[in-house]
């Protein structure tokens, strides 16, 4: 029996060609009645797609139709039936964000990928950083910090050379993004219940602003990271090729 399936894709040229050749070919569940999603495009898209559909507890299968596709399998129009029956799930929980603002506001947000803090001026950000409310460091000086989940550990974070991470080893990178001092700081490994709460130092002089999967929060003062345990996003693919898979294969590429 076919899996009732919606489809969605990004604004990007290829994206929209290749949702209305499959939409022809295999019909549109509305969302509301579909028992899983196609989502065409990029890992940014996919990023949205998940945030949109929050909450509904349906499978996502990505076919890549952008430039990176670490979170979609390969595109074909062919057999997408069978694809869907036979592709393994992972299921992966994202970071809640707690922002406090110069002004004095408090905004939230979720990341799937990572929660980030960027210097915004040309000076280097100053942070201090507690763990479970105990201190870990008390400056680091650094163009800025963040938290990844396992799930986006190849993303920014490992751009930031922090550690790959498997999906299931129920752990976050906290990785320095050019780190001045200490210098050449490697970053640590934290458990996934832990609570990090990032301080910024001299925020009038040294501005930092952060990033929730590009979520973007100005002249934060304090940044609360934590693991959104109760809130699961479900990622189907292709059998044999499953985000555990690909975690291993990239560290050894």
């Amino acid at each position: 029996m076919k899996p009732a399936v919606h489809f969605t894709a990004s604004h990007a040229a290829s994206a929209q060609e290749a949702l209305k050749r499959l939409i022809a070919r295999y019909g549109d569940t509305a969302l509301a009645q579909a028992e899983t999603v196609v989502a065409l495009g990029g890992d940014g898209f996919m990023l949205q797609t998940l945030h949109a559909i929050q909450g509904r507890d349906l499978p996502v299968y990505g076919m890549n139709r952008g430039t990176v596709g670490f979170l979609m399998n390969r595109y074909s129009e062919e057999l997408l039936p069978q694809r869907l029956m036979a592709a393994e799930e992972a299921v992966i929980s994202p970071l809640r964000m707690t922002a406090v603002c110069a002004d004095g506001s408090v905004q939230e947000a979720l990341a799937i990928n990572e929660v980030s803090l960027l210097r915004e001026g040309p000076q280097a950000g100053k942070l201090r950083i507690h763990v479970d409310g105990k201190l870990r460091m008390a400056e680091l000086v650094c163009d800025g910090a963040l938290v990844s989940t396992p799930a986006g550990s190849t993303a920014y974070n490992y751009s930031a050379h922090g550690p790959i991470l498997p999906i299931g080893s129920e752990v976050l990178a906290l990785t320095a993004i050019a780190p001045f001092r200490p210098r050449r700081w490697r970053g640590a490994l934290l458990p996934k219940s832990a609570e990090v709460d990032i301080e910024v130092l001299s925020p009038e002089r040294r501005p930092v602003m952060a990033n929730a999967d590009s979520r973007a929060v100005r002249h934060v003062t304090r940044v609360t990271v934590r693991s959104a345990a109760d809130i699961r996003h479900r990622l189907l693919f292709d059998s044999g090729h499953g985000l555990e898979e690909r975690l291993l294969r990239e560290q050894f590429v």
